[in-house]
């Protein structure tokens, strides 16, 4: 064993002894060379090609290494099993792997494996800079087949920015965003004040039918998927909903749940707040794409039904002093009209953007100008009706939980499918009813419902019952009124049988005088 010890130290003193004949004789410019050399014929030979993402580019971050790590970490990584460190970002709401260092793993994309490592190296002591710098230099290498190359590039790159960006959009919070007073700026610039959006309503809590929540689930899919087809028939990105119908039925919690569903925030546009048609055009160029932008009771909020032509504004004049009067010059732009909230919606400005969803919400569809009202502005008209029997459903799964396969109030629930269309009750009263009654137990809870279905649905059939009451006496003096008109030429008649044309032209004299 001793002799084996003895021979091990001999041949590494040897390798030594060889290791500083060769840096004395070959200096490191030379050794460098034949390094790259040797490179070079290992990849010519090699059927891969390699791709080195750094984590910055010159003194600026790196986009794509952010969105490769954000990839990597939440859609390759957890299913190949590689080591992640966890870490939870800035006004996040979830939790994001980032890729440890030295690891790697590999992914698919159109058939093709890829494989991705993450290079971690101890940066060198650099000079003076004035951006300070890490500590470490972090890469990623991508490897990919060279017969390979045409198909992945740079349609996976691109495959990778567009999910880290659906990713992240997901794990923020989403915003309220509402316009400031007279156009004014935030300190970023913008004319929009954003809240967080925390509005928990979606499509499984909201009462409607549900197969017209499928139907409108269905469509709103088809637009955040749509990129393609709305690029291919010419068509700007953006959709447009018209939701109508009685106060209380629902048309603010539809808003919230598409939001909710599409994870895209929300502008609520106050009209009354916009001075001019310009200022309506710099609201609609700071808003983001993925958004959706709301417009509530828009009969109520300005006069857009009067298509007459309005008065010539008012010229600037001048001062004394030769200026401009500002208060004439301001007066005049100061109205926003129909053709400027058309242009907002379906002209030229509404394509300052993409993946946009405009939402109109109105008490009254018949107080609403045609114009916009036609498809390519409102594409989807939803009716928000009164409950329904299987909206009460849901609003009963939601309040106390009841589910359609329990037989608990089972008489109950027949009396209420019978009376609810009767009544003509609204989601948010029918939610009320059972806020009031939730601890008093199901069944109970229930009967109270019924209860207040059944005096609703009287007070109607009592309420038409008064109407046709009132209307049937006017019905029957518009009678009298025919008959005498029918009977009049016959009482104009003289005794002897002519017409008394001589009074007519004695009326005609008199109101020519008059005149």
């Amino acid at each position: 064993m001793k002799e084996y010890w003895t021979m091990l130290a001999s041949l590494m003193g040897a390798l030594a002894f060889l290791q500083g004949v060769l840096h004395a004789v070959f200096p490191a410019e030379l050794r460098a060379a034949l390094a790259r050399l040797l490179g070079r014929l290992t990849r010519a030979f090699s059927p891969y090609c390699y791709f080195d993402v750094t984590e910055t580019d010159g003194m600026s971050n790196n986009e794509i290494y952010d969105a490769v790590q954000l990839y990597l970490s939440s859609t390759a990584a957890p299913a190949s099993g590689a080591r992640l460190s966890l870490t939870r970002p800035h006004n996040a709401t979830s939790f994001t792997f980032g890729l440890a260092a030295s690891d790697r793993v590999v992914d698919a994309f159109r058939g093709a494996a890829v494989t991705w490592e993450h290079v971690v190296a101890p940066r060198q002591s650099p000079g003076f800079s004035w951006r300070p710098l890490p500590e470490e230099k972090r890469r990623f290498t991508l490897r990919i087949r060279r017969g390979d190359r045409e198909k992945l590039l740079p349609a996976y790159l691109d495959h990778i920015l567009a999910t880290a960006q659906e990713i992240r959009r997901r794990s923020q919070d989403r915003l309220l965003y509402t316009n400031a007073r007279g156009g004014a700026m935030d300190s970023r610039g913008l004319p929009w004040d954003p809240v967080p959006f925390k509005h928990p309503s979606t499509f499984d809590t909201l009462a409607m039918d549900p197969e017209r929540k499928a139907s409108i689930m269905a469509d709103l899919r088809d637009f955040a998927a749509g990129s393609s087809f709305y690029e291919r028939t010419g068509r700007a990105w953006k959709r447009g909903y018209l939701l109508y119908g009685p106060p209380g039925t629902g048309k603010s919690s539809m808003i919230a749940a598409m939001a909710n569903f599409l994870g895209y925030d929300v502008y609520d546009l106050e009209l009354t707040e916009v001075s001019s048609n310009a200022e309506l055009r710099k609201l609609l160029m700071k808003t983001t794409s993925k958004s959706i932008i709301v417009i509530e009771d828009i009969d109520c909020s300005v006069d857009l039904t009067n298509r007459a032509a309005l008065p010539p504004a008012p010229k600037p004049r001048s001062t004394l002093d030769g200026a401009i009067d500002q208060d004439v010059g301001a007066a005049s732009g100061r109205s926003i009209t129909l053709s400027g909230l058309l242009n907002f919606t379906d002209g030229l400005w509404s394509c300052c953007g993409s993946e946009r969803i405009f939402v109109f919400t109105t008490n009254h569809i018949e107080k609403l100008d045609p114009a916009l009202l036609r498809s390519g502005r409102m594409d989807m008209h939803v009716f928000m009706s009164y409950c329904t029997f299987p909206a009460l459903k849901i609003l009963l799964k939601n309040y106390l939980c009841l589910e359609d396969s329990a037989d608990d109030g089972a008489e109950v629930m027949r009396g209420l499918e019978e009376w609810i269309e009767a009544a003509e009750i609204t989601p948010a009263d029918v939610s009320e009813v059972l806020i009031k009654n939730r601890r008093n137990g199901k069944e109970r809870a229930m009967e109270e419902l019924l209860e207040v279905l059944k005096a609703r649905a009287e007070k109607r059939r009592l309420d038409g019952g008064k109407v046709a009451a009132a209307a049937a006496p006017r019905d029957n003096d518009e009678e009298e009124e025919e008959k005498r008109a029918l009977e009049s030429p016959k009482e104009g008649k003289g005794p002897a049988g002519k017409n008394s044309c001589g009074d007519g032209q004695d009326e005609e004299t008199d109101a020519k005088k008059q005149l």
